[in-house]
């Protein structure tokens, strides 16, 4: 198995139920499923489950490429989603990248975000770049302050609607793009081309550090 070869211990589970148990016994540091698991519990419900017991990363593996599923992960809970067929060194990348994202109670604690030459300090909740203050909206500052505390995670449309606006939003997503491209042009060095902010088609954006 290529993770087990790239040094990470690895614990299997071909059933959802049993899933839960291993989950339970060993606490792991990331948990991979896969949407179609034989028995009573599939990969989402175990998703679903994982996430009332703790902040874990989680990734989704399916088959199936339609985005109403992705969604539907992601809002369970789940930090990201791979359509199979997929590389070992695609699947290295996002091991890596769920893995570098701080569990909640730390996020929470942190006072200070980098990501090169941007800053965000979250105590003062001032943003500079290049050693210069970027003036930012309050819906400006909710957004970047959201999707750096999850950085590395997908964040779909209706949870970062629903974080920064109230659930009475979470459907407008036409809101949520005016807003991201004006915060776009203000931290991004090629906001046309962002490399901070990265789109997920259809799901939602991305703070990307790599």
């Amino acid at each position: 198995m290529g993770l087990v070869a790239q040094g990470y211990n690895v614990i299997v589970a071909e059933r959802g139920d049993k899933a839960l148990e291993r989950f339970d016994a060993h606490s792991p540091a990331l948990v991979i499923l896969d949407v179609m698991m034989p028995g009573d519990l599939d990969g989402l419900d175990v998703c679903r489950e994982i996430r009332t017991r703790g902040d874990v990363p989680i990734i989704i593996l399916s088959a199936r490429s339609g985005e109403s599923q992705k969604v539907a992960a992601l809002d369970l809970g789940a930090d990201d989603y791979l359509t199979k067929p997929f590389g070992m060194d695609e699947m290295l990348a996002r091991v890596r990248a769920a893995l570098r994202r701080a569990p909640a109670g730390k996020a929470q604690e942190m006072t200070v975000f980098v990501a090169g030459d941007l800053n965000v300090d979250y105590l003062r909740r001032v943003v500079t770049k290049g050693g210069e203050e970027v003036k930012l909206t309050k819906i400006e500052y909710e957004i970047l302050g959201y999707l750096t505390r999850n950085v590395d995670r997908v964040i779909t449309h209706r949870q970062l609607l629903s974080a920064v606006w109230g659930p009475e939003y979470s459907e407008d997503t036409q809101l949520l793009r005016v807003h991201v491209g004006h915060l776009r042009q203000k931290i991004e060095d090629l906001p046309a081309r962002p490399k901070l902010i990265v789109t997920e088609p259809a799901v939602g954006y991305r703070f990307r550090l790599s």
